[in-house]
Formats: structure tokens, sequence, C-alpha cells
């Protein structure tokens, strides 16, 4: 299937690993132009060398950013802009705020933190492209966020605190935004077996005093699939998302989690 994305721009934050490496190199085997953001940028100078090795391309541009620093985004935005005439594409990402329940949380801190981590993050990015978007006759914007979307997560209250914050926004940017065929969806990633997720699962194997098999055992037990999802399984989707092919496809937040959300 032609997914019609040739020639086309995106954005992706959080690119130097995980999710978001595999949603640009996803992205590049299309034809698109990808610009990457993260913060370490030998990482990134890393993942567009595999891009211009395996594309053959050099339509990749790497921009060292925090995402919690508004000024970062903008110039991040400012020198896609300037390299590729604008954006047709973005997939917003970040990391996680930290695991914890309540009791750990008793000062404002780690609140604000996690709102300037995924929420505001996530607005700054969206309002640094619309324009170019608008002035192309439309777009994609794609929110990589959480299974804790639909249902909250055991000891992540911070994130099943604002995660559903960002999916209400794209609910509402999707309708607000849909005369500019600007398309927003919310991707929710199960247990996809990034470093984030490896470390945690070694984290609690070794504070119940058993192996890292069966910590693994134990936890994909729980997925109808019975196995952790890849990266490259997640980006599969977000392409889709991004592509030509799913242009009748706004406003929703679709899991992407091996069946582990059992509502209706």
């Amino acid at each position: 299937m032609d997914l019609q994305m040739a020639g086309k721009v995106a954005m992706v934050a959080a690119s130097s690993q995980g999710i978001g490496r595999a949603c640009a190199i996803g992205l590049a085997r299309e034809g698109v132009k990808v610009s990457l953001a993260a913060r370490r940028a030998e990482v990134l100078a890393q993942v567009a060398d595999e891009i211009r090795e395996e594309t053959g391309s050099d339509d990749v541009l790497t921009v060292a950013t925090d995402v919690t620093q508004p000024d970062q985004i903008q110039r991040w935005a400012d020198q896609t802009i300037e390299r590729f005439g604008g954006v047709d594409i973005l997939v917003t990402n970040a990391g996680g705020p930290p695991h914890g329940i309540w009791e750990d949380f008793l000062s404002d801190e780690p609140w604000i933190q996690a709102f300037e981590l995924n929420m505001l993050s996530t607005i700054r990015m969206i309002r640094a492209v619309v324009p170019s978007m608008r002035a192309r006759g439309g777009g994609r914007i794609l929110n990589v966020q959480s299974s804790s979307v639909k249902a909250p997560i055991g000891n992540l209250i911070l994130s099943n605190t604002i995660r559903p914050g960002v999916a209400g926004l794209a609910k509402s940017l999707s309708q607000e935004l849909a005369a500019d065929n600007i398309l927003v969806n919310t991707v929710c990633p199960g247990a996809i077996y990034t470093d984030r997720l490896r470390s945690g699962t070694q984290d609690r194997a070794q504070r119940a005093g058993i192996s890292m098999e069966e910590m693994v055992d134990r936890a994909t037990a729980r997925i109808p699939l019975k196995r952790f999802g890849s990266p490259e399984e997640f980006a599969n989707v977000v392409v889709f998302l991004a592509s030509g092919r799913a242009s009748y496809v706004t406003g929703s937040a679709i899991m992407v989690d091996g069946g582990s959300f059992s509502a209706i």
C-alpha cells in the first residue's frame, strides 16, 4: 500500500531512543523528511546516521531540544521550517514522570514538573507547527501518551493525572482544527519493550527477589498476546495515522497494548 507520504516533513520528539526513534525511522522509510529532537545531540546524530544509511537520503535534521523549554521547542520548529520549508506531521513525545503514589508527591514541585513535561510540552509543540500546517493545507498531529489515558496504572499517579488531560486537549483540537484539515489523534502504548520498560522490569525483579525472566513472565501473563510489544510495532500504527491513508481518523485515542485494555 502506498501511504502517500513521500516528501512530507515530520517533526518527531524524543527520537533518540525507544518509541520516538522507531517512529522517526518508520517515517523515514516511507520517504518522509524527518526532524529529530531530544536532549542528547550525540545520540540523535547516531539515529540520523542510521536513517541516512538505510534510506540513502540526507533529508534528516537533528536539533538538540529539551521539550520542557519553550524557546528550545520554537527553535526546533524554526530550524525545521527553514531546512524543509514547513511541517506536515508532528509526533509529540516525552519521557514519563517519576513512578510513585500520592504519598510520594506531597509538594507542588513534582506535579508542576509532570505538567511541564507531558502537558505543556505538547501544547508548545503543537502551537509551534499549526501555522505551517494551515499554510500547507493540513497536517497530522500524533500525541504519544500512555495506556493510563484509558485506565490508571498502579504506582503512576502523576502519569494517571496528566496524560488524560493531553487526550482531552487532542480531542478538543481535533474538532477545532478539522476545518484546516489538521487531524489530531492520541496513540497510547501499553507494555512496549523500551529501555524504560526493561529497566523497570529489572528493578521489580530485584525487589521481588526473582529472575528477570520470571518477572517478564508475570508481566506478560496479563497481556492477551502474552508478550511485550516492540517499538517498531507501535511505530507502525503512528506511521499509518500520519499517512494519507488515515484521512478520516481524527479525535481518537488508539491503544497499542496487545489487548490489555479490557473495556469495549
